[in-house]
């Protein structure tokens, strides 16, 4: 018996706003018996700044949970315990490894409720902390129109980065409804609606790609690097930041290493990749193209996903979201009706190619982010870097042969990159196998890299623009005045993406850190 397809409403799952609650997320817990925890996030960023944050959660009490009434306090709660917890192990010279029970008790229970571990995630800073400024219906929570509940550093830069994502899974939302209704039609046969729903669903993809890009507009690369990206890590192969061990909750006695928030914890994107038949390996055992096409069965059927790193980032999302997506992998059977049926409907295979190639080219922009974001920062900070270090380096003093991870704790680019090109592994067509290949992103690039120019010189009379870090601000632990663990002999396209303007561009470091 074929498993029945998944309805949206019984996984916590909106046709309007996707993962997104439809009602507006709770900007206070309404119990004033919470206004402990309320008064800490508020002021988180001036606590972190003078160093008063641990001082202050150490006096606090230890409240309970029974006040808390419905899944809105319950994600309030989450979204300002995690806030505080991380502001409290990277907001001092050197981070803590021990997480005092005022925060770690509670946090740990609301977690286990909302079927999350206790770390900050992509649900908590991006699903859950947001605002309209001007009160809309749920359709209109578009970019221009939301803020930031809470952030560690008080900065636009930082409610713009968590900002786009929220935008970006509003406007994503079409995408599940859509692609729900082309699994509906594969099992009746129905070919011209697939077609439909596929067009549709690559627009949608291509709408999510213009609001990706929208990424440079309020948040500097430099301060996302040096004054956010930090307290977003976790406590995972985080031994150069200064937590060998992860960090201790409350009166536990082992410490837990959890890894921190990152992007590939939202369920959309993975929806997308689910719903197109997408499959990703671990880092590093991608199988090349003659292993590929003989994994595939009679038919063009393809075997389904291994274990890797973006499975594992499921356990970071909300149980409901994760459920869906189990039940969606259950179901997914649109490329094997593309292939099936594409003799009596070639546009099959053209509409679902180019949906495979608009999440080919959204891959592309986020690696071309992260290029801005991470890595060349992490360049700029190395040259920057003092031989003499102090106990507030954190990552900064680690060394730059050393492999570096991420708040997600994976390696960055590489698991970019082969992400990336996976997203064209299942294309349906022979041309869209060309289209999508490496080979031809290659042939694509330019085959010449930019002239690069010293510190004093100009490029055709223009200055290099440059990213100038705010001073008034200490910074957290990881990552204080370098990133010198950032090293790779790979290269990419990406390594000639820069802000408008002449950029010193040298090979692309591999190993980058992402939050």
């Amino acid at each position: 018996m074929r498993p029945e397809i998944p309805r949206l409403e019984d996984y916590d799952v909106s046709p309007k706003t996707g993962f997104l609650p439809e009602e507006l997320p709770l900007d206070r817990l309404p119990d004033p018996y919470y206004a402990p925890w309320e008064n800490l996030a508020a002021n988180l960023p001036a606590l972190i700044q003078t160093r008063r944050i641990r001082s202050l959660v150490d006096k606090m009490a230890v409240l309970s949970l029974d006040k808390l009434t419905d899944i809105r306090q319950l994600r309030r709660a989450c979204v300002i315990l995690g806030f505080i917890a991380h502001g409290y192990v990277w907001g001092g010279d050197t981070p803590s490894d021990h997480l005092p029970k005022q925060v770690a008790d509670p946090w740990v229970q609301v977690c286990d409720r909302l079927e999350l571990p206790a770390i900050v995630t992509y649900a908590s800073v991006c699903l859950w902390n947001f605002r309209t400024i001007v009160p809309c219906e749920p359709e209109e929570w578009d970019l221009d129109n939301l803020a930031t509940l809470n952030t560690f550093t008080g900065s636009i830069d930082e409610s713009w980065f968590y900002l786009v994502s929220t935008a970006i899974e509003r406007q994503g939302a079409p995408c599940i409804a859509t692609g729900l209704e082309a699994i509906h039609a594969c099992r009746a046969g129905d070919a011209d609606t697939v077609v439909k729903c596929l067009q549709t669903l690559a627009e949608s993809i291509d709408k999510i790609n213009t609001s990706l890009g929208r990424m440079y507009e309020m948040c500097d690369p430099h301060t996302f690097y040096f004054r956010l990206r930090p307290y977003l890590a976790g406590w995972k192969n985080m031994t150069d930041a200064g937590l060998p061990n992860g960090v201790r909750y409350g009166d536990e006695k082992e410490y837990r290493q959890i890894a921190g928030g990152s992007n590939a914890q939202s369920s959309l994107i993975q929806v997308l990749d689910i719903l197109l038949d997408v499959e990703h390996h671990p880092t590093g055992e991608r199988p090349n193209k003659h292993t590929i096409d003989d994994s595939s069965s009679e038919g063009g059927h393809r075997q389904k996903k291994k274990n890797n790193f973006i499975h594992e980032m499921r356990t970071y999302m909300p149980g409901p979201h994760r459920r869906f997506l189990e039940a969606l992998s259950q179901v997914a059977e649109i490329r094997d009706f593309v292939i099936e049926n594409s003799s009596h409907t070639p546009a099959l295979t053209l509409s679902y190619d180019a949906c495979l190639a608009m999440l080919r080219a959204f891959r592309d922009k986020h690696i071309q982010i992260v290029t801005r974001y991470i890595i060349m920062q992490a360049r700029e900070a190395q040259r920057k870097k003092q031989p003499i270090q102090t106990k507030r380096d954190g990552l900064a003093g680690s060394t730059a042969t050393k492999k570096s991870r991420g708040t997600g704790g994976t390696a960055l680019i590489p698991f970019l990159k082969q992400a990336r090109d996976e997203t064209g592994d299942p294309a349906a067509s022979s041309w869209g196998k060309r289209l999508l290949s490496e080979n031809m992103t290659t042939m694509l690039r330019p085959q010449k890299k930019p002239v690069s120019f010293s510190s004093d010189e100009e490029a055709g009379g223009v200055k290099k623009k440059r990213i100038v870090a705010p001073h008034n601000a200490p910074l957290p632990v990881p990552f204080r005045d370098s990133a010198a663990s950032y090293s790779d002999d790979s290269s990419s396209e990406s390594s000639q993406v820069g802000l408008n303007g002449q950029w010193e561009v040298e090979e692309e470091t591999s190993n980058s850190g992402h939050w």
